[in-house]
C-alpha cells in the first residue's frame, strides 16, 4: 500500500536536487540560523550551553523558508499542465498528496539535520541537556510538518508560486498568532472563556514550546498530527475536486 507514495516520494525528492533549488535553499537556511543563533541570539555571550536562540527563531525562520519550499509543489505542476498527465497515471489521490508531502517535509529535515554543527558547538562549549536538545529537533521537525501541510494544501489551490508563498506565509503566520497574548486579551474583554482557551490551544508557537522545554505531552503530538491530517485530507479534497472536473 505504502509503495505507491513512495515512487511519487523518489520522484519528488530527486526533483529538488535536479536544479539549484535545493542547494539555494539550504544554505540561505543555515546562512540565516547561523545569523539568528550567533549574532542576533549571541550564543557565546550567553556563556550557556544550549540551543534556546536557534530554537526560538526557528518559527520564524521556518515562516519564510517553509512557503518557498511548498509553493512549487502542486502550483508548478499546474503552471506547466503536467498535473493533468499527473492524475492520468494509475495512483490515488493520497498517494499523489502523501509522496509529494512526505518529499517536501523530509527535505526540510534534511535541512534541520544540517545544523548538527550547532549541536556539537554547544557540546564542545559545556555539557548541554540533550534531552532538551532531542526536544527542540523533535518540534521543529513538526512545526515544519505542519507549515508544510498547510502550504501544500494552499499550493494545490492556486496555479500561482507568488500567491501560493504569500497565502503560506500568512496563513502560518495567523496559525502561530492565535496564542499571543495580545490576541488572547482583545477577547478575553468580551469572549466567553472557553473560546479564549480554544484560540490559545489553537497556537502552534505554544505546542511548539511545549516541547522545546523538553516535555513530551501528548496533547501537543495530537495537536500537530491534527493540523497536518486535517490539511492533508482538504489537499485530497482540492485534487479530487479538480480529477472531477
Amino acid at each position: 500500500m505504502m509503495g505507491r507514495p513512495l515512487v511519487i516520494f523518489r520522484r519528488e525528492f530527486a526533483a529538488y536536487f535536479a536544479t539549484p533549488l535545493a542547494s539555494v535553499f539550504l544554505v540561505i537556511f543555515l546562512f540565516m540560523a547561523g545569523l539568528f543563533t550567533f549574532n542576533i541570539g549571541g550564543l557565546f555571550e550567553r556563556a550557556q550551553a544550549d540551543l534556546r536562540p536557534f530554537f526560538q527563531s526557528l518559527p520564524w525562520l521556518l515562516l519564510f523558508l517553509i512557503p518557498a519550499v511548498s509553493m512549487r509543489i502542486w502550483a508548478e505542476e499546474r503552471r506547466t499542465g503536467s498535473i493533468e498527465l499527473l492524475l492520468t497515471l494509475p495512483f490515488t489521490t493520497w498517494d499523489l498528496v502523501l509522496g509529494k508531502y512526505l518529499a517536501a517535509w523530509a527535505f526540510t529535515a534534511l535541512a534541520l539535520a544540517l545544523t548538527m554543527p550547532l549541536v556539537i558547538t554547544v557540546a564542545w562549549l559545556g555539557d548541554p541537556d540533550f534531552g532538551v536538545l532531542l526536544g527542540g529537533y523533535a518540534a521543529a521537525v513538526l512545526l515544519a510538518g505542519s507549515f508544510l501541510a498547510l502550504g501544500v494544501c494552499l499550493s494545490a489551490a492556486t496555479g500561482s508560486q507568488v500567491i501560493a508563498f504569500v497565502l503560506c506565509a500568512v496563513a502560518c503566520f495567523l496559525l502561530m498568532l492565535s496564542g499571543f497574548p495580545f490576541v488572547l486579551d482583545y477577547f478575553a474583554g468580551w469572549a466567553p472563556r472557553p473560546l479564549i482557551e480554544s484560540l490559545g490551544a489553537m497556537s502552534a508557537l505554544t505546542h511548539f514550546e511545549g516541547i522545546l522545554r523538553g516535555v513530551f505531552d501528548l496533547r501537543d503530538v495530537v495537536y500537530f498530527a491534527s493540523v497536518i491530517g486535517a490539511f492533508l485530507c482538504l489537499n485530497v479534497a482540492v485534487i479530487d475536486a479538480r480529477r472531477g472536473h
